[in-house]
């Protein structure tokens, strides 16, 4: 059955590929971006042109997922065009790269924002529609880096998706009740297909960062670079990810998976966060709560 999936940060890397996927396989998706009409206009025509091609229905939608009002407005646009929004999908992100100390508090803040408090701001939007509706799906795009191998020089961006997915985990539990799901999709390094390390941000104490550079940490971010790229198998495909959300979207309600890892790097991720969702799910045994590891049916 054909859903109504709104997607955030569509403009590359695994969002354009789930948007893409996702409207080939049937749905309706709304691609979320900031500047559609500037910075990001030639990413709008493209999708036009995708669901001419592919006889599909994927839309561009301004939203900027650091401004309530923006997300307001993207939302209330969809309900009017569409009357509903079935699946939800966190995605929105950035990558910071570079010695932990030499980033400035405010960046650490801007990252959290971007990566974590934006997604507060998209669900308390559209999470009393779905309320309403009695049903409903959100998939968050966590990170590897929260239970498996973490490589110095992206602590900031592993603390965000660290938070991140403790946020998804709680979330689940109190949406549970009111028939919505929750898939946490986990993917390990994809070095190609993605604008993560292209476009990720830099230490702004850049004298802070210079007495790294100038001591026993001498090129250290091209070493990890290397290391990095060296374990990824270069037949790593990041269109992985998106087939991972398509099959979750289009699997029965209550029967999706709670996570789902992609990680051509085999980090342990998947070994960890077994052993952390299995230690979670026994305390709600113990305390009477297990009824919040299953969505319930509503309708």
């Amino acid at each position: 059955m054909s859903k109504v999936v709104l997607i955030t940060g569509a403009s590359s890397g695994f969002g354009r590929l789930m948007a893409e996927a996702l409207a080939k396989a049937g749905h309706k998706v709304y691609g979320s971006m900031r500047q559609t009409s500037t910075r990001n206009a030639a990413v709008a025509e493209q999708m036009v042109a995708f669901s001419r091609e592919n006889r599909a229905d994927l839309r561009a939608l301004e939203l900027d997922v650091q401004s309530q009002d923006s997300v307001n407005a993207a939302v209330a646009q969809v309900i009017a065009e569409a009357g509903r929004i079935d699946v939800l999908i966190h995605n929105a992100g950035h990558m910071v790269f570079g010695p932990a100390e030499a980033f400035t508090p405010e960046q650490y803040a801007e990252l959290y924002d971007v990566n974590v408090l934006s997604t507060q701001r998209v669900n308390r939007a559209v999470l009393p529609h779905m309320r309403r509706q009695k049903q409903g799906l959100l998939v968050w795009i966590s990170s590897s880096s929260s239970a498996g191998g973490t490589p110095p020089y992206l602590a900031p961006y592993f603390a965000a998706k660290a938070a991140m997915d403790s946020i998804a985990v709680q979330y689940a539990r109190e949406l549970s009740r009111w028939g919505i799901e929750t898939s946490i999709i986990v993917p390990g390094a994809f070095t190609s297909g993605t604008n993560h390390f292209a476009h990720s941000g830099r230490p702004a104490d850049a004298a802070r960062a210079a007495e790294y550079e100038a001591g026993p940490y001498h090129g250290f971010g091209d070493q990890v670079q290397k290391a990095f790229a060296a374990i990824v198998p270069p037949d790593a495909d990041a269109g992985l990810v998106a087939e991972a959300v398509v099959n979750v979207v289009d699997a029965p309600f209550g029967k999706r998976p709670f996570r789902v890892h992609i990680d051509p790097t085999q980090d342990g991720a998947d070994v960890g966060f077994t052993v952390l969702d299995r230690v979670r799910a026994e305390m709600l045994h113990r305390v009477g709560l297990s009824d919040l590891l299953k969505p319930k049916v509503l309708v």
